[in-house]
């Protein structure tokens, strides 16, 4: 039942029990009379809009019950209103008052004229009874209110960490497609580029370069695929290293760029820490080749105190030997910088001022390193 229609059905029982018709039967009252039309009309409106407005203005209610019982001898109010009062203001204290107060006033002319044998059970009948109920039900709405925002709270919480871990996970497959496609694509253009200008020689060898690095991506590809199909678990292929970087600048090589590589690849570093230092060399000596040209490059990887240090330094290339065609999203650095970030280190990328670039990641070898 709604709310609302409760308040007007209790209203007006408020009204009807305070009318001189209803209370006729009461030998106990303040006043023993009977009150004209004038007075007790008014009054049993009064009362009746009170009890109306009980809701937002209980003690205002619990006043005008009072009232009404003093001059007419009306008990449901008072009933109605010690109910409403700790209901709800939840409070020991304030109800304590409250019914303190509606005591004196309702078991005084009990107590007068019946005594106190009379006036203590009719008193708590009247005063205590309701009051308790009415902690009682506006503690336990409260503790339910709490739980429901709690648990709305907790589902809020998480959908936010799914959407959250659903977006860490479209940033960690877009990076991997990027270093996968990016790279291996480059060098298979950079081939077929060279393979243009020899004018058929060497193009068997050439020929078989570019298979292979097609090979090396489709291999990388379904890693990557397996891993939006896998339900249990994650692929069992290992991920490249520091191991796989000679393979890596070897690869750089044969295109023409001329690196150099200083690695310390001895000691135990965490996979993702190699994987990702990896994936900064790649994306790094990629980047070489599409805007530099052919430019000296050199790759080192030392080991220091705690921490893993990588710096890819290249020269300024000839404007020439640039490779123009090549489609970039400007998304590699962000995206090496990201993996870096990942696992608890820092990346920096700017240009030199003899006109080359310089990419440079510090990464600790303890602590954070996870996605």
């Amino acid at each position: 039942m709604p709310a609302r229609v409760i308040d007007g059905v209790l209203a007006v029982g408020c009204g009807a029990a305070t009318t001189p018709f209803a209370a006729a039967g009461l030998i106990y009252g303040y006043f023993r009379w009977q009150p004209p039309l004038w007075f007790w009309l008014p009054a049993v409106v009064l009362v009746a809009t009170a009890a109306w407005f009980r809701r937002n203005r209980p003690w205002l209610f619990a006043g005008v019950a009072l009232a009404g019982w003093v001059v007419l001898s009306g008990i449901f109010a008072v009933v109605l209103a010690q109910y409403t009062v700790a209901e709800r203001t939840r409070s020991w204290r304030l109800t304590a008052i409250s019914t303190f107060g509606t005591l004196i006033v309702v078991g005084l002319p009990i107590w007068r004229l019946g005594g106190l044998d009379a006036s203590l059970p009719q008193s708590i009948a009247v005063c205590v009874a309701p009051a308790l109920l009415g902690l009682y039900v506006g503690t336990r709405r409260e503790l339910i209110s709490e739980m429901r925002e709690r648990v709305e709270q907790a589902e809020q919480e998480r959908d936010l960490r799914v959407r959250q871990a659903r977006s860490d996970e479209r940033a960690q497959i877009a990076r991997d497609m990027h270093d996968v496609v990016t790279h291996r694509v480059s060098l298979m253009v950079l081939h077929a580029t060279a393979l243009e200008a020899t004018n058929g020689r060497d193009a068997t060898k050439v020929a078989g370069r570019i298979g292979s690095i097609g090979r090396a991506a489709l291999d990388e590809l379904r890693s990557v695929v397996s891993v939006l199909r896998a339900s249990d678990a994650a692929p069992l292929a290992p991920q490249p290293g520091l191991a796989d970087l000679v393979d890596l600048v070897d690869q750089t090589r044969a295109l023409g760029v001329p690196v150099v590589l200083e690695a310390d690849t001895g000691g135990q570093a965490p996979a993702l820490v190699q994987h990702a230092v990896y994936r900064v060399v790649q994306e790094a000596l990629t980047n070489v080749r599409k805007h530099a040209g052919n430019p000296e490059t050199r790759v080192r990887v030392l080991r220091e105190t705690g921490r893993l240090r990588l710096t890819v330094l290249n020269r300024a290339g000839a404007a020439s030997e640039r490779v123009d065609g090549l489609p970039g999203g400007g998304h590699g650095l962000l995206g090496i910088a990201e993996r870096i970030r990942l696992v608890g280190g820092e990346l920096t990328a700017e240009p030199t001022a003899d006109g080359g670039f310089l990419v440079e990641a510090v990464v600790p070898l303890e602590g954070k390193s996870g996605r």
